[in-house]
């Protein structure tokens, strides 16, 4: 199945496992924003080695699909849009101002993707790119209710001209970000992207990050610290002293080709120097 867009539909499902009907439901909204997260492990692994991802539609594709990459926020969300304008569904792109570890002081930048899906009558947040916090379910766009993901509860707290959307961690709320509804073109993501990807004191350029999704828990890699965070019980860490033992991780445990990458052991050798 294939879109205007020469979009390979079938490949993503694939990629991601699925399965059920392709149709424009919530049904279908909510098993694909469960998988594909699992599936595409959320890195940067071009920015930590001083490239700029491309966000066109053939290189996410490419990358994300074919090359069994991931990417990060623009990347993931961008896969995601294509993928349900493929099976029917009304979605635009808005942006976000990251809250979610940043120190306070100056209003952050819109540098985070997040889409929005109209669907019979309602309207839905759909997230797959917010790294160790991404969402695994879609969040109905209904401000103040606790809604329950397979990765622990979420809601949305309205502000002044805008929506918060925070994550239960514990008994405590944390913010993850805000966003409004202003559509967002494709030069302002390119100009977010560039942003993330080239500016010295990006996490991006600075931080090796990686993060997976699977059935009762989370993968979590920042720089040589690996964590496995259990929806019930404790969390798990775990230091990873060598190039060569987070290559393993990279392969394995977040599944990723390195192919390609001929300068990343590189720079993994630097991320464990300064860890």
């Amino acid at each position: 199945m294939t879109s205007i867009h020469s979009f390979d539909l079938d490949a993503y499902l694939g990629r991601i496992g699925y399965r059920g009907a392709v149709a424009p439901t919530l049904d279908t909204l909510t098993e694909i924003q469960a998988r594909h997260p699992a599936a595409i492990t959320f890195e940067n692994l071009d920015s930590l080695t001083g490239r700029v991802p491309s966000l066109t539609l053939a290189d996410v594709q490419r990358k994300l699909v074919t090359e069994g990459r991931g990417g990060y926020c623009f990347e993931q969300n961008l896969l995601l849009r294509h993928v349900l304008d493929a099976i029917g569904f009304r979605v635009s792109g808005l942006g976000a101002r990251v809250l979610w570890n940043t120190p306070a002081g100056p209003t952050p930048p819109r540098s985070h993707m997040v889409l929005r899906v109209d669907l019979d009558g309602d309207a839905y947040i759909a997230d797959v790119g917010f790294g160790g916090m991404t969402m695994t379910a879609p969040m109905r766009l209904t401000a103040g209710t606790a809604q329950e993901t397979p990765h622990g509860p979420y809601r949305l707290v309205p502000t002044e001209d805008s929506h918060r959307l925070e994550a239960r961690i514990g008994d405590q709320w944390h913010p993850l970000y805000v966003f409004d509804q202003v559509e967002q073109t494709s030069t302002d993501y390119e100009v977010g992207n560039w942003y993330v990807a080239t500016h010295p004191a990006s996490l991006f350029v600075t931080t090796l990050i990686c993060a997976r999704t699977d059935a009762g828990r989370r993968y979590a890699l920042r720089n040589t610290e690996l964590s496995i965070h259990h929806t019930v019980g404790p969390s798990e860490r775990h230091r990873l002293d060598t190039p060569a033992a987070l290559r393993d991780v990279l392969e394995g445990t977040f599944n990723l080709n390195l192919a390609g990458l001929d300068d990343l052991d590189a720079r993994l050798a630097a991320v464990c120097a300064k860890s």
